[in-house]
């Protein structure tokens, strides 16, 4: 049995990220309004020196006021209706493969982690890290998250990950798309780039890793 590490946005969601679909969702449905627009920008302005050009993976702003509850039934709903039917075929093969082989497979994200957690429960998967948004009472906040693995910081997540799944990291297999994965890549023992971008395309070919492109559409 090995650890199976599955990046989602880029990865297993190809094009647009889960969170930004989501945010798009919420407001078909009528669950993003001028309280959560006005965080959102707020955020942007307030946070930008401190963030900089991550500064749009850290703002959840758009969030603030809403119950957690009812946010976590939207996002099963969105995972299902939504995200689901538009998930990289390819990847999802591999990862099928890895769970009927009884690899471990968990989920490791910047998306919020209640995207992440209803993703891995379409996908039959128990264990999953994603990025923690802030809450109080209850209701979510226009505050910075309080994780959010990203780039470098995937490493701490991908060691909690292993430890809770009792199995070593060095021995790992990790699936992502972009160059902000190749410090989890170098940690593990097999690494796999999924549609890779130019940068990670061309460490992957230095590194010797595994590419999976998309497959052509006939």
């Amino acid at each position: 049995m090995r650890l199976v590490i599955f990046d989602i946005d880029g990865t297993l969601v190809p094009g647009a990220s889960s969170e930004m679909r989501f945010a798009r969702y919420l407001w078909q449905v009528r669950a993003l309004g001028p309280r959560q627009l006005l965080a959102f920008a707020w955020f942007t302005l307030r946070y930008l020196p401190r963030f900089g050009k991550h500064v749009m993976q850290k703002n959840k702003a758009y969030l603030s006021g809403h119950e957690y509850g009812h946010i976590v039934e939207l996002a099963r709903r969105f995972v299902a209706d939504v995200l689901v039917p538009a998930l990289h075929a390819p990847a999802v093969e591999r990862l099928k493969a890895h769970q009927a082989a009884g690899d471990a497979v968990v989920l490791l994200s910047g998306t919020p982690q209640f995207l992440a957690d209803a993703l891995g429960e379409a996908l039959g998967i128990e264990l999953g890290i994603g990025a923690a948004c802030s809450t109080e009472n209850g209701r979510f906040t226009s505050a910075p998250p309080r994780r959010h693995p990203y780039g470098p910081t995937k490493i701490d997540a991908a060691e909690t990950l292993a430890s809770r799944a009792g199995l070593p990291l060095a021995e790992a297999v990790a699936f992502g798309d972009s160059i902000n994965d190749a410090p989890l890549f170098r940690m593990v023992g097999d690494a796999v780039a999924v549609a890779p971008d130019r940068k990670l395309s061309a460490e992957a070919a230095g590194a010797g890793w595994e590419v999976l492109e998309p497959r052509a559409k006939a």
